[in-house]
Parts: structure tokens; C-alpha cells; sequence
């Protein structure tokens, strides 16, 4: 298994601007990360200010929001988790409702030509978006940490699962949160998760910080990772906000088994496991086509 110890950024990283759609595939085959520099930079500005937009709404819906088994949630759909002590607030933003249906800049991004040739060439011919965009937001003075942790903790898919493609929206480093990866934990299956403060995560004393690889970036540059990447990013500790916008891409033929947020819900849902394709899911279309499927044209909606 490769490690962040043998790794470098290096390794990891190509440029938009003479983009190998194939090599960029290998590299994401190889580590389970892939770093593209300048992939967004024709969308960042636009898609930084819907954010910042979509923040203020956020904000100003801060007294209406209801308690859930996650955190917090306003009506605009905003996730609220606990804020850590000396914050302003009782809460801060985790999760923004800033994607894909109320921001035409963070669509127009997700069929970015050059993202999508290289994600053709990790999943196959036929890809479809998976979710709306997500933008996870780190407020100024203290935003949260994200453990480390796989996305497929979160929700596993019968066959490769999606593509993570998570797009710096403002210049970030240490200081702000960088995303950290630890290449090559691609290859170890599905880890045993427990429940943290930013909900699942890995145990700390088993995977500390120090396995990890940072990645500091400029606004517009692209982190792909596969949905087994051990990965996270530490707490925003500089006087402005940390967004990025996130796409994932899944092949047409593949589906959730498994979601949850917590490790109970995750125990709940393994346990349900072949039940999970009579949930009909799909996605847009974003590459190729999708085949009739009469198995999912017959299951409930």
C-alpha cells in the first residue's frame, strides 16, 4: 500500500492548462487522489459569490433552525452543527444548501469537459451525477474539522461508487483547511467508522493526522478522490470563510446500499443491503447514455 510517507502532492498532481485525460485517470487509479490545478478557475469567481450569497441566507434563517439527528437544519436546508467553544454562536454552517439547483455556476462546472474526460476515464463511457453538488462550508475563527474518514462510510454503492471531485472555491492552506488524503487507502475496503463530532470519522488514535498528506491549493484547483480515500481537513482558523464545492460522478449502472451518518444508521442500513435497488435511483446523465434497466423500470419510486 502506498502512504502519504512515500507520496508527494507531486505525484499526485497535473495542470488544466495541459491536461492528459488519461495519465490524470492512472494517477487516480494508482493513489485514489488526484490533484488537478486550475480545473475550476473559469467558474470559481461565480460560484465563491453564490456561496457567500446562499451564507447570508443561511444566516439569516439561523433562529429557525430545527433540531435532527445530524445537528441542525433551517429551512433553506442549510446543516448546522455544534460550533466549538469562544464561537460567536451555539452552531456553525457544516453543510450550505449551495449546489446544483439554486446555483447555475456549480452546474455548469460539474460538466466541465476536461473534469468529465477524466472521470470517462476512471468509471467507463456512461456517467451519471451523483447528488445536487455539495458545498461544505467552514466558517472563519474555528470552522469545524471533518475527520478523516471514506465517503463510503457514508454511503457505500453496489459496484465502484462516485468519483469525488472537491474544488477549492478560495486559496487554502493549513491555516484555512487544507484536504488532507492518504493515498493508496483506496485499496483497503471499507474501514470501521465511529460517530465524532462531524459525524462519521475514523479513530484518531489509529489514524492520526500524521498519516495524512496535506494539499494546499489555490481558488479553482480540483482534488479527486475515490470514495474509499481516507481523507478529511482541519479546522478554518483564518479570519474568512473556507468553501468548496464538491461534484461526484458514478457510473449509470450503479447505485447506493448503504447510507447513514452515524454508526447505528450504518448498522440499520448494512441490514437492508438488497433491498437498496428497489429505491429506482438515478442521476443526470452527464457522459454516454443509460441502458433500460427492467429490474429498476419495475421497482417502486
Amino acid at each position: 500500500m502506498t502512504t502519504a510517507n512515500t507520496v508527494t502532492v507531486n505525484d499526485l498532481e497535473v495542470f488544466a492548462d495541459r491536461l492528459d485525460p488519461k495519465r490524470a485517470a492512472d494517477i487516480y487509479k494508482e493513489h485514489g487522489a488526484l490533484v488537478v490545478r486550475g480545473l475550476m478557475s473559469p467558474y470559481i469567481e461565480r460560484i465563491r459569490q453564490d456561496i457567500e450569497l446562499a451564507a447570508k441566507e443561511a444566516l439569516a434563517l439561523y433562529d429557525k433552525a430545527v433540531k435532527t439527528p445530524e445537528g441542525w437544519v433551517t429551512p433553506d436546508h442549510t446543516l448546522w452543527i455544534p460550533a466549538p467553544k469562544g464561537f460567536s454562536r451555539d452552531k456553525q454552517i457544516m453543510v450550505l444548501a449551495c449546489g446544483y439547483k439554486n446555483s447555475a455556476a456549480a452546474f455548469m462546472s460539474a460538466l466541465d469537459k476536461k473534469c468529465l474526460d477524466i472521470v470517462e476515464g476512471i468509471l467507463g463511457a456512461d456517467v451519471e451525477l451523483f447528488m445536487d453538488g455539495q458545498c461544505l462550508y467552514k466558517e472563519p475563527v474555528g470552522g469545524h474539522a471533518k475527520n478523516l474518514h471514506q465517503d463510503v462510510a457514508y454511503f457505500e454503492h453496489r459496484y465502484e461508487g462516485p468519483v469525488g471531485v472537491l474544488n477549492y472555491c478560495v486559496d487554502t492552506d493549513l491555516n484555512n483547511g487544507a484536504l488532507h488524503v492518504i493515498p493508496g487507502t483506496h485499496r483497503l475496503g471499507v474501514l470501521d467508522h465511529i460517530d465524532t463530532s462531524s459525524h462519521l470519522g475514523l479513530d484518531e488514535h489509529e489514524w492520526p493526522w500524521e498519516r495524512a498528506l496535506p494539499i494546499t491549493g489555490k481558488a479553482g484547483d480540483a482534488i479527486f478522490f475515490h470514495v474509499k480515500t481516507v481523507h478529511g481537513s482541519k479546522s478554518n482558523f483564518s479570519k474568512a470563510s473556507r468553501p468548496v464545492m464538491i461534484h461526484r460522478y458514478r457510473a449509470a449502472n450503479d447505485y447506493v446500499v448503504v447510507t447513514a451518518t452515524s454508526v447505528d444508521k450504518r448498522k440499520a442500513s448494512a441490514a437492508a443491503m438488497e433491498q437498496a435497488k428497489k429505491e429506482n435511483q438515478q442521476g443526470f446523465i452527464v457522459r454516454g447514455r443509460r441502458a433500460f434497466d427492467v429490474d429498476r423500470a419495475n421497482a417502486p419510486a
